[in-house]
């Protein structure tokens, strides 16, 4: 990769950095820079050296706030809202959803241009991989900045050719005391990616399985998923087949993180599913890249996989990578009375085939 894009992804950590801190970000695109502060972040005092009462939403937020018209929301992009918010409570009330009940009349506003859709755009991912809530302050950049990225900078963070086999290891698990535990990483991220192979390599595909991370499931033994079951039950398949491959990717809550999980999970105890959950909070439904488990099974030199999953966008997703899916294998567990709306869910709105 070039020099120049190495110091793109660079400055693209740098300004996640920023954000998370609480410190105002310029971003540049094509068509417009804009200077932007995380309003779950931001202090009174830094806003008031930022000096505007714009607030920028993800596009998923503002048709829950009822903001865009439905041409918009077929394919909603980031909203900006003209003098929305005074202060950071203002501006919490209308980005948070948790506080939706405490603040049921919202505006009215008056949505403006955003004053540049590319850094708007790169705005949200950099928001989803902070981990905070896709909203913030915003003005059109003035003055020096002293933490600056360009849009395209958030492309070049995020390109699965960055990953690259970090350390390798003999780690004797449950299922297999013969597994080997391979871990992934990029120069800039903090996250590392883990595949444990299982078994020998027979010449034919391994039977593979894309589990994303779950704090909640896979460690603490949550019942509201059944993430956990299917990462037990699919290591034990893998031991009973010739060989296999877990790709455990560190994108949990299907890739807006763990903080933004929780949120979700209390809405959903306010009655919402999953989706609705995800897009009350101003994301998409699936933020996860799987371009990441493709390059993990490149460096692996596994081209041909038989994929364990209920859900066929996996395996479109992956051939789409490059990778041959040559058989799709179902996971079948029994369901308790805390997932089976969480099942239903994904059944019926999600596509996956349970």
């Amino acid at each position: 990769m070039s020099d120049a894009r190495n110091e793109g992804a660079r400055r693209a950590a740098r300004g996640i950095d920023a954000l998370r801190r609480g410190w105002p970000v310029r971003v540049t695109g094509v068509d417009g820079a804009l200077d932007l502060l995380a309003i779950e972040s931001a202090s009174d005092a830094a806003l008031a050296d930022f000096a505007s009462g714009d607030v920028l939403l993800s596009g998923e937020r503002a048709v829950t706030l009822k903001l865009t018209n439905q041409r918009a929301a077929a394919a909603p992009g980031p909203v900006r809202l003209a003098g929305a918010a005074s202060n950071v409570a203002a501006g919490l009330a209308i980005a948070d959803p948790a506080l939706d009940l405490a603040n049921p009349w919202k505006g009215p506003f008056r949505t403006v241009a955003t004053g540049g859709e590319a850094a708007a755009s790169a705005a949200m991912l950099m928001a989803r991989h902070a981990g905070l809530l896709p909203a913030f302050f915003v003005r059109e950049a003035a003055g020096e900045a002293e933490t600056a990225c360009e849009a395209g900078d958030v492309d070049a963070l995020l390109d699965p050719a960055r990953l690259h086999i970090a350390a390798r290891a003999r780690l004797p698990v449950e299922a297999s005391e013969s597994a080997e535990i391979v871990a992934f990483r990029t120069p800039e991220e903090a996250s590392d990616h883990v595949a444990l192979v299982i078994g020998k390599r027979d010449g034919n595909p391994p039977v593979v399985r894309l589990h994303s991370e779950c704090l909640t499931g896979d460690v603490l033994g949550s019942l509201k998923c059944d993430c956990g079951p299917q990462l037990h039950a699919a290591l034990h398949a893998m031991a009973d087949a010739p060989w296999g491959v877990l790709l455990y990717l560190r994108q949990e809550g299907r890739g807006i993180g763990l903080v933004n999980k929780l949120r979700a999970y209390a809405l959903q105890d306010q009655g919402y599913d999953t989706v609705d959950a995800n897009l009350r909070l101003g994301f998409p439904v699936e933020a996860r890249d799987f371009a990441i488990a493709g390059r993990m099974l490149e460096l692996l030199n596994v081209p041909r996989i038989r994929l364990m999953t209920n859900n066929p966008e996996k395996v479109a997703r992956l051939e789409r990578e490059g990778v041959e899916v040559v058989e799709r294998i179902p996971l079948a567990l029994p369901t308790n009375k805390y997932n089976e709306q969480y099942l239903a869910t994904k059944r019926d709105r999600t596509g996956h085939q349970l």
